[in-house]
């Protein structure tokens, strides 16, 4: 059979490279998008390649739609096309708003929000074409709830989820299904930085009283992307131990 090829924007570290190792497992090509190359980099092209499928190593900033343009040229130039995309680059700039400087807001909406439509935008002719495509987009529950501290990155989240739904309908008719994924918290860089005290103040917030992996939101953007959900579309699905109910 022939391989399907995902394209996984800021796949380098956490949870994006554990979806990125995930869809390799499972026999896809994988684009990795990064925007830093360093030795990690080229370890992890490694490690998928050491899985008997390919890694194609592509640089952009996804806030620049420029960037996004020959991202997605140089992987269609690779593979012809992207079957599996995954809105997963994202940043945060956190601080109360009184304190927030305009930058701040501006740069985590540019990458988060405005970066998820620049990829999808130059990604979606390809899929139209071809008639069949997944669109997995990482929002947060932040983006559900909101969170104190954090109106750029929730206001951005939210959008994530504004733009699934509106894009689902869009292009269903197309057999492109377009699913959100809604993490609550997930050990990363960021968590392990967290002091104790505050760790267990989320844990309190977690029926499941614990923090949940990268690769367990990896497994679920697998179902997403595989035939299993062929029946789903423009849902935002949360995994996040039940915190958010």
């Amino acid at each position: 059979m022939e391989r399907k090829v995902a394209l996984v924007t800021g796949g380098t570290r956490g949870i994006g490279k554990e979806i990125a190792l995930e869809l390799a497992n499972n026999n896809y090509d994988i684009i990795l998008n990064y925007r830093n190359a360093n030795d990690e980099l080229q370890n992890l092209k490694k490690e998928i390649e050491s899985k008997d499928v390919k890694c194609f190593l592509v640089y952009g900033d996804v806030s620049k739609f420029e960037d996004c343009e020959n991202i997605v040229k140089q992987s269609i130039d690779e593979f012809s096309k992207i079957d599996v995309l995954v809105n997963n680059a994202g940043i945060t700039r956190d601080g109360l708003i009184m304190r927030m400087k305009k930058e701040d807001f501006d740069s985590v909406i540019s990458t988060n929000l405005t970066g998820t439509f620049n990829v999808t935008r130059c990604v979606i002719p390809y899929m139209i074409k071809q008639k069949s495509g997944r669109v997995i987009n990482l929002s947060s529950v932040v983006g559900i709830t909101g969170n104190a501290g954090q109106t750029n990155y929730a206001a951005s989240k939210a959008g994530v989820i504004g733009f699934t739904k509106s894009l689902a309908k869009e292009v269903a008719s197309r057999n492109i299904l377009v699913n959100a994924i809604a993490p609550g918290f997930i050990e990363t860089d960021m968590t392990n930085v967290l002091s104790d005290n505050v760790k267990e103040s989320i844990l309190n917030q977690i029926p499941l009283k614990r923090m949940g992996s990268p690769r367990e939101v990896a497994k679920l953007v697998k179902f997403l992307a595989s035939d299993d959900s062929k029946y789903i579309t423009g849902q935002v699905i949360n995994i996040d131990g039940g915190m958010v109910m």
